[in-house]
């Protein structure tokens, strides 16, 4: 090859990574500057739309009623509850400005109560999530999901199942925002690992509501950064489930 058709075809290819890089960066490092999911600021049946997305929960809020019926017996997911994930993309050394953030409300599942005198016992519980309704802030982002990374194709749904019971405690049932721990089996990726998620709970005009998250190594469930265009994406190594859930009595 003559040295002009050598530079030539060196300047195309300068010019091909450049495109390759800026392409990855516009699909998947641009994120998405969503707060994370927490408690509702007031009851689901007064909270603006965006509540679960955008409001944290207040020390100072006043607790709403509580629930004067019995507690024991199963609950199941109702509306204007979420899922999904938190990532911080990279390309090569590139970080991105922002986490980017995935979210579904195709949550279902049910949870059991049971009491004893004063005291109520979260005995079970399964949450299911349909991975192939998450959407982010970038179609292409999403598109690449459903073959890399979560694969949602092939693992259209994750779940978790309480496998331990907690003590839901009485400042919980009665209105005010209370910390729990939920332990159980997270499956994601067609891979299950027992997890402890820290979360918060409290009883709202007759609804249980539930928000929490936790981070995991990507590793633990088998999954794969993308390949972006031929460049590397990683994903810090790791992720995060977050969820606010409301439970209604069956």
């Amino acid at each position: 090859m003559s040295r002009p058709r050598f530079l030539i075809a060196g300047i195309f290819l300068v010019l091909a990574v450049l495109v390759g890089g800026y392409v990855a960066y516009d699909q998947v490092l641009s994120g998405d500057s969503i707060a994370p999911l927490a408690l509702p600021s007031t009851s689901p049946d007064t909270a603006a739309p965006e509540a679960t997305e955008s409001a944290s929960t207040d020390a100072s809020t006043e607790p709403a009623a509580g629930f004067d019926g019995d507690l024991a017996g199963t609950w199941s997911v109702a509306g204007d509850s979420q899922a999904g994930y938190r990532v911080r993309e990279r390309l090569a050394s590139l970080s991105a400005e922002s986490d980017a953030v995935g979210r579904t409300s195709d949550v279902s599942g049910t949870i059991t109560l049971e009491t004893d005198g004063a005291t109520t016992t979260l005995t079970a519980g399964t949450l299911t999530v349909d991975t192939t309704t998450i959407v982010s802030d970038e179609d292409r982002r999403d598109s690449r999901l459903r073959t890399e990374g979560l694969q949602t194709d092939t693992f259209p749904t994750a779940s978790f199942t309480i496998t331990q019971p907690v003590e839901i405690p009485a400042s919980a049932i009665d209105g005010t925002a209370t910390d729990v721990t939920l332990t159980g089996d997270l499956e994601l990726h067609g891979a299950t690992t027992s997890v402890a998620i820290p979360a918060q709970a409290r009883l709202v005009d007759g609804t249980i509501q539930v928000a929490g998250s936790i981070t995991f190594l990507l590793s633990d469930f088998e999954i794969e950064a993308p390949n972006v265009g031929g460049f590397i994406l990683s994903i810090a190594d790791e992720g995060a489930l977050e969820f606010q859930v409301n439970f209604a009595r069956t």
